[in-house]
């Protein structure tokens, strides 16, 4: 399809030019959507030139969001990126629902989808191209498939998902880089993959060495400065400069991270906060942080910032 290879190629692009931003998504106190908020978040977060923006992912809460919801944030996401970079949005559970979610995506206006892990349970490999083959009947956008947690691809599976002709690329989430080096291996010639490792900085040079050097940001969706900071380094192949990052900043925030379950967002959002972006609390089940781990979070971010010059 050539609305499929298209959009393939200027994802492939633009994400050689700055790092995939997976941004917040913003609520109220009383827990309520606030698009206004989210707007005026989302209009920073695109002009500090990320590759692409991935709403309503992971980092987005989508788990939270309702349909209505959804169509909002995604809607919105179009809006203000209007057309400067590729907007790639989250779908998710079973296929049925997932296939719901894609469409409420293509009728606001995405250029495609990425397919998080389905609910629970695990499934062999003819499960999981199955329920990708089941996206992709129902919808024009193209596809990235998500593997971590109980989605895990093998490189026949990898063989057999890139060819469903709107499946266009893949996200690692498991840091598996030997089982990694092979799907890279087994895919054709311009199937996308991405590095989705939790805080992928960490890892950027290890997944580069086995081609795969786009790679999303958590840090960008609070401190933008230090994830394009860190970009440059990495496409300059500036080892010193990466390191002083990694042992400056990520190495600690990926320490205090690690501390409680669901910090991979309630602490990026936390930090937002610290910043007075207008991103509101995370929603159950997640749960901010309490005020040791913030105290901590603040003199961290205000390190990191200090380290490419920038003040909270």
């Amino acid at each position: 399809m050539v609305e499929t290879a298209g959009v393939t190629r200027r994802l492939s692009h633009s994400m050689a030019r700055g790092v995939l931003s997976f941004p917040l998504t913003s609520f109220r106190e009383d827990g309520g959507l606030d698009l206004d908020a989210y707007r005026a978040y989302l209009a920073p977060q695109l002009d500090a030139g990320p590759g692409a923006v991935f709403p309503a992912c992971g980092t987005g809460e989508f788990t939270a969001l309702d349909e209505d919801e959804y169509r909002h944030v995604v809607t919105a996401a179009v809006k203000v990126a209007d057309g400067r970079v590729p907007v790639v949005a989250g779908v998710g559970y079973g296929w049925a629902q997932a296939l719901r979610f894609a469409r409420i995506a293509e009728e606001s206006g995405a250029d495609a989808a990425l397919v998080l892990p389905h609910y629970l349970v695990r499934a062999p490999q003819d499960g999981l191209v199955e329920q990708l083959r089941r996206i992709a009947d129902g919808t024009r956008l193209p596809l990235i498939a998500y593997q971590r947690d109980q989605v895990s691809f093998t490189a026949d599976g990898v063989r057999r998902i890139a060819e469903i002709p709107t499946v266009i690329g893949l996200k690692d989430g498991h840091s598996d880089l030997d089982r990694l080096q092979r799907l890279t291996l087994a895919a054709p010639e311009g199937f996308l993959f991405f590095n989705g490792a939790a805080t992928a900085e960490i890892q950027a040079r290890a997944y580069a060495a086995v081609g795969v050097p786009a790679y999303s940001s958590a840090v960008h969706a609070f401190a933008p400065e230090i994830a394009r900071a860190f970009f440059g380094a990495f496409q300059e192949d500036d080892t010193a400069r990466m390191d002083e990052l990694l042992r400056g900043f990520y190495i600690p925030f990926v320490e205090l991270r690690d501390r409680v379950p669901g910090y991979a967002v309630s602490l990026v959002k936390a930090a937002a906060r610290l910043r007075g972006l207008p991103v509101g609390p995370v929603r159950a089940p997640l749960m901010d942080p309490g005020p040791d781990d913030l105290a901590e979070l603040t003199k961290l971010l205000d390190q990191g910032l200090g380290l490419v010059g920038a003040g909270r």
